[in-house]
């Protein structure tokens, strides 16, 4: 059978429900995983990384290199990636290229879906093996997939709840982990910020990597930022350093009062993973006090959200998301195009953006907002991701447009 002679669901997919792993890259090797949706569609493939099981929502990402970028980003907490790219693991792993900022803390990644096998690393940087440093980080890896049908559900149908699952014996109750997806409640409503933000306060003066000498060191800062850690990304700090920024960290937590009483000169609002509107017990009031301090204050991903929300705004449920390094953004500002990379699976509603907030970027795939300010105040957000490098470097304005504003209200 073909790739594209699959079409998953239940009744649709051979025997049952149960689609079965193409033999010719593999071999004809026993099942060792499975992918069970909530609606009964079973997946089977070749377990790889952590054995056990792990429940989540469905997401495929289209993103060709940067896949420990990606299974390292906590904007990924609760969720099953699977990649569109057929060759993950390919350049192996290693120690530089890890975004998890809370390093006392998982990722957050539920799973990994992969289609081609896992070769030995190729790159003169690898450390690990993919399937090695998976396991350490106990998640869950299935290979031997059809992801090019599972992106095509996902892309008809939404995001689906599932159970990733791995028995090195290939023993399995279809029927226990069906009815675990099938429960499991979803990400709508789930505050997950909570889980994967810092457990106390720590500083952050690393620049960028540059080839052949790592990461360098601010030696002369020129402003101090309070960051807001919804689940932050390594490589936001560091864009934030390379533009001046020595950066203290806080938790998802934490009051206006102590954020103000570290005299920064601006306020950073961080990616993260959930529905924001379930931070609304203890991030959105706290961001509305952070708005009235008249201090610049710059957010990205969820934080782009949850500013959206202090200001009036709404938020709702994307019905695929938007996860990859290929999108492009239009920057109303100046008319320019970018190519961004990104990771969500909420956005907001640019219909309910209140007076005084303008939408300023917008995607050219789906036209969702990517992006607002308000007027006469030194605020502004995106949706996507600038630390990335899909364009490679179209959005580090953004890092250069927060500092302007830090340096104007001096």
């Amino acid at each position: 059978m073909k790739d594209t002679d699959i079409t998953l669901g239940p009744g649709n997919a051979g025997s049952a429900d149960i689609v079965r792993p193409d033999a010719r890259a593999w071999g004809d090797i026993p099942t060792t995983a499975l992918l069970v949706l909530a609606d009964g569609t079973v997946l089977e493939g070749q377990g790889l990384g952590a054995s056990g099981d792990a429940v989540g929502e469905v997401c495929f990402n289209t993103a060709m290199t940067g896949y420990q970028e990606v299974l390292t980003d906590p904007s990924y907490a609760g969720q099953i990636i699977t990649f569109t790219f057929p060759h993950i693991g390919n350049v192996g792993v290693n120690d530089e290229d890890i975004e998890t900022a809370n390093m006392a803390g998982a990722s957050g990644v539920r799973g990994a879906v992969l289609r081609a096998p896992v070769t030995q690393p190729s790159n003169y940087r690898a450390s690990r093996h993919l399937s090695d440093w998976l396991a350490t980080r106990s998640i869950v890896g299935i290979g031997n997939v059809d992801t090019r049908a599972l992106t095509a559900l996902i892309r008809d149908r939404g995001m689906p709840n599932a159970v990733i699952a791995h028995d090195p014996d290939g023993k399995f109750d279809v029927d226990a982990l069906q009815a675990k997806a099938a429960a499991w409640p979803g990400l709508e409503g789930m505050d997950l910020a909570i889980e994967v933000t810092c457990g106390q306060r720590y500083t952050w003066d690393q620049t960028g990597w540059i080839w052949n000498e790592g990461f360098g060191v601010l030696e002369s800062p020129k402003f101090h930022v309070v960051a807001v850690d919804y689940g932050m990304k390594r490589n936001i700090l560091r864009c934030l350093a390379n533009v001046g920024c020595r950066t203290t960290v806080v938790p998802a937590t934490a009051s206006a009062d102590d954020i103000l009483a570290l005299q920064p000169d601006g306020i950073f609002l961080s990616n993260g993973p959930g529905d924001p509107a379930a931070t609304g017990t203890y991030a959105i009031p706290e961001v509305k006090k952070l708005v009235a301090s008249g201090l610049p204050v710059f957010g990205i991903c969820l934080g782009h959200q949850i500013l959206a929300l202090s200001l009036g705004a709404r938020t709702r449920k994307m019905h695929q998301g938007h996860h990859g390094a290929n999108h492009p953004v239009k920057d109303h500002t100046t008319g320019k195009v970018e190519i961004t990379s990104m990771n969500h699976g909420f956005t907001v509603d640019e219909t309910t953006l209140p007076a005084g907030v303008e939408q300023t970027h917008e995607s050219l795939f789906d036209g969702t907002n990517c992006g607002l300010t308000v007027t006469g105040k030194p605020i502004f957000s995106v949706q996507y991701h600038p630390e990335a490098s899909p364009g490679p470097r179209d959005s580090h304005y953004l890092f250069e447009r927060f500092a302007g504003l830090m340096e104007a209200r001096r």
